[in-house]
């Protein structure tokens, strides 16, 4: 059975008319076990792969190879199904005369599954709202699945069907299953994708060639099997008359969930994160009080982590009003530190689409911002991805130059790692 424990990091001390509280909250979670593994739980699994006319060539053969390699690593027993992707939606396995649209994984099936794979051709444009409602329609024929997942592949944009369609698919899938997405090469959106990943809470990234493409599947399969909680909430009490400012992931990655609130009670909300491995993540939650006088004390905030409603672990954010100055002006390492993350990913994102926009003014200064705090937030990684995008004078000042000729695969390396996030050393 899994285990979780959080811990608190904040500074506590408010000074005289101080409302607003911050702390980071590290959840930690052992012992989730494999997926589909706990009593009453079942996992389900989808590989949607695009097989559109740009992935003709040497991009449907890795994919092939990739959706084979996703197979071998699927837990017996776990429900699963291929979808390939074009201006439509097709059932790649089961077939589509199959009796069921969804089948338990077992060698038998494995071995099929593969075949099918291995057949995948590239024809067609890409609309992937309408893959996500063949996913989302194949997910509701296993409602025993407590978990469900999807891994899903494209190169290129969503040419083949109106912005609203997608959205549309987006809205369907939300809460039916979650969702990592990977473009392969330079021609697909990196916003566009983060929206559905972001929505369904997964992750995006780039496959810069048809070469990484197994080992990526391979790494997100057995993620995907390692996660023997199929989905926690994340729950935060504050007292009447307190305002929950915003609740934000920010490690491993930066995800806002402050929108995605759902109200228990008057006091309480509850936000989604999805299914758990063994892992820690951080959260920041910020909470605004009435002021009290001086000496007061107040607690601002009970953040808990509940699985199928039950709390399985809680810590408390406290509020001490202080005319101490040594101890109200102390910033906690752990939240000026995560603060700065979540400052740097948005400043990249900008600084990317300015540049885009041929506003060379505003992508200086913004990507001049992130380079400074990369380096004050000691995050080695995104200082690294900066650099081969702008040359950089002086860190300390984010003082920088843009570069010239730079590869469109740098910029979006550079942009879909701009929320992942290093830990704060405490």
């Amino acid at each position: 059975m899994a285990d979780f424990a959080a811990e608190i990091y904040q500074n506590e001390f408010l000074p005289d008319g101080g409302t607003d509280v911050h702390a980071i909250v590290s959840v930690t979670c052992t012992g989730a076990g494999a997926a589909g593994a706990a009593e009453g739980d079942e996992a389900a699994e989808i590989i949607i792969v695009d097989t559109s006319g740009s992935m003709a060539g040497d991009k449907i053969v890795a994919a092939q190879r990739a959706a084979a390699v996703a197979v071998d690593q699927i837990l017996d027993g776990t429900w699963f199904a291929v979808i390939a992707g074009t201006d439509g939606a097709d059932r790649a396995f089961p077939y589509p005369n199959a009796v069921s649209p969804m089948v338990r994984m077992e060698p038998g099936a494995r071995a099929a599954a593969r075949q099918a794979v291995s057949r995948l051709v590239a024809g067609g444009g890409t609309a992937i709202g309408s893959w996500l409602r063949l996913a989302s329609q194949l997910f509701s024929t296993v409602p025993q699945a407590t978990q469900r997942h999807a891994i899903l592949l494209t190169d290129g944009k969503n040419q083949s069907e109106t912005d609203e369609a997608l959205q549309a698919g987006i809205r369907q899938a939300k809460g039916v299953f979650q969702c990592d997405c990977r473009g392969v090469g330079a021609d697909w959106d990196v916003s566009e994708l983060r929206g559905v990943a972001t929505a369904l809470l997964g992750t995006v990234d780039l496959i810069p060639d048809t070469a990484s493409m197994e080992q990526a599947f391979a790494d997100l399969m057995q993620q995907a099997m390692g996660r023997g909680v199929a989905d926690a909430q994340l729950r935060v009490w504050a007292p009447q008359g307190a305002q929950v400012l915003f609740v934000r992931q920010v490690s491993p990655q930066v995800e806002d969930l402050t929108a995605r609130r759902t109200d228990l009670n008057p006091l309480t909300g509850a936000y989604p994160t999805g299914a758990w491995g063994d892992e820690t993540r951080d959260y920041h939650v910020a909470v605004r009080l009435a002021s009290k006088p001086l000496g007061s004390e107040q607690l601002a905030a009970r953040v808990m982590v509940a699985v199928r409603d039950e709390v399985k672990t809680q810590a408390l954010v406290k509020a001490l009003w202080s005319a101490d100055d040594t101890l109200t002006t102390r910033i906690n390492p752990a939240v000026a530190h995560y603060t700065g993350q979540a400052e740097l990913a948005e400043v990249i994102q900008e600084g990317l689409a300015a540049k885009a926009a041929g506003d060379e003014a505003t992508a200086t200064t913004k990507l001049g911002r992130a380079v400074q705090l990369a380096e004050a937030t000691g995050n080695d990684e995104a200082t690294s991805r900066l650099r081969k995008v702008v040359d950089i004078d002086d860190p300390a000042t984010g003082t920088v130059r843009l570069k010239r000729g730079v590869d469109k695969l740098d910029e979006m390396a550079l942009d879909t790692s701009s929320t992942k996030t290093t830990r704060v050393k405490k």
